[in-house]
């Protein structure tokens, strides 16, 4: 249960989509056919620092030269494309942006301290994408619902985010100092996700520019949208297939009482009830979900933040939408977020 739209491909998630093509399609082609170009994308500190040659931090922080990262990176993007649908892709490249921006600086300042502390000297890192792959473990961390699939040994809990974070484990054991890029990532993805910097409201993506990139891009990279009926793919494990049936009956479920719902309104003269719409997640958070009406049959109101409201807002929602949501889900940004993608 990653998400409630997990098994939809790349539906409203453009720029995942093309981070994953095009970068992994260039690196293959350095590797199989034009393996004397690869010098170009070296992540070369040495050249940076000595021959001022800073066009590096572009190039070398772009495209892989292993494959293995390659291979552990693009999965990576696979999964985290859900928050591109989440946030929308403006604000989605923006954080890409700034924290790939930060994490040059934080590549820098960690290879400079590890030489005043340990005496090591390292002229280059591992090439690629990397910065901001790591930099989104962040936002994965503390905002996609932890939820446990099975047990190992009636002790090890394995769980919806299991398999991600053992891609983060396997691209940081790839290469001797990938671990500089991993905690220079996390640190820029803190950093830009903090409050009190205020990173996100200088390091982001003007409107114009993506304006046109919506405009030229996204035509190419857009998936289409998926239907009610479409088929659960074939996962790489039993329990990867298990969660895409669960997510795909969340989707129908919620969707048969949605269409019910809609088909009383006029009867009962008033707006959804929402709150009778998210218990088939599964059942989370079962005393948010307690059916107390008042005599008139409508639910005590909840306090609703504001800020989630805007980020809500954000994403495209209206106003009343996203009160309605945050209201029913009792201020869970997951659920209300995972049922307005929906509809």
């Amino acid at each position: 249960m990653f998400t409630s739209t997990g098994s939809n491909g790349f539906y409203k998630a453009p720029l995942s989509k093309s981070l994953l093509l095009v970068p992994s399609a260039i690196s293959i082609l350095l590797t199989l056919l034009f393996q004397h170009y690869q010098k170009f994308f070296a992540y070369n500190l040495q050249a940076v620092k000595e021959d001022f040659q800073i066009w590096r931090l572009v190039s070398g922080r772009t495209i892989c030269l292993d494959l293995k990262d390659t291979f552990c990176s693009t999965l990576l993007i696979y999964n985290f494309r859900i928050f591109e649908r989440r946030y929308g892709s403006r604000k989605f490249s923006s954080f890409l942006l700034g924290a790939w921006m930060l994490s040059a600086l934080f590549d820098l300042l960690l290879v400079e301290i590890t030489q005043y502390i340990f005496g090591i000297t390292i002229n280059s890192l591992p090439s690629g994408f990397l910065g901001p792959v790591f930099a989104l473990f962040v936002p994965f961390y503390s905002s996609i619902p932890r939820v446990q699939v099975t047990q190992v040994l009636g002790h090890f809990s394995i769980t919806n985010k299991s398999l991600v974070y053992i891609l983060g484990l396997q691209l940081l054991t790839s290469g001797s100092y990938i671990w500089i890029l991993a905690l220079s990532g996390l640190i820029s993805g803190i950093c830009y996700n903090s409050s009190m910097l205020k990173v996100h409201r200088i390091l982001c993506v003007p409107r114009w520019v993506a304006k046109i990139f919506s405009w030229t891009l996204e035509p190419v990279f857009s998936s289409a949208e998926p239907t009610n009926e479409v088929r659960v793919g074939m996962g790489a494990t039993v329990d990867i297939q298990r969660q895409q049936r669960m997510e795909l009956l969340d989707r129908q479920i919620m969707m048969s009482q949605v269409a019910q719902m809609r088909r009383q309104r006029q009867q009962q003269g008033g707006m959804i009830n929402w709150n009778r719409l998210f218990p088939p997640l599964r059942h989370r958070h079962n005393a948010n979900y307690q059916d107390h009406p008042s005599e008139q049959g409508i639910p005590p109101p909840t306090e609703v933040s504001e800020e989630q409201v805007a980020r809500l807002m954000e994403m495209g929602f209206s106003r009343g939408d996203a009160l309605e949501a945050l209201r029913a889900s009792n201020n869970d940004l997951n659920v209300a977020t995972n049922f307005l993608l929906q509809h």
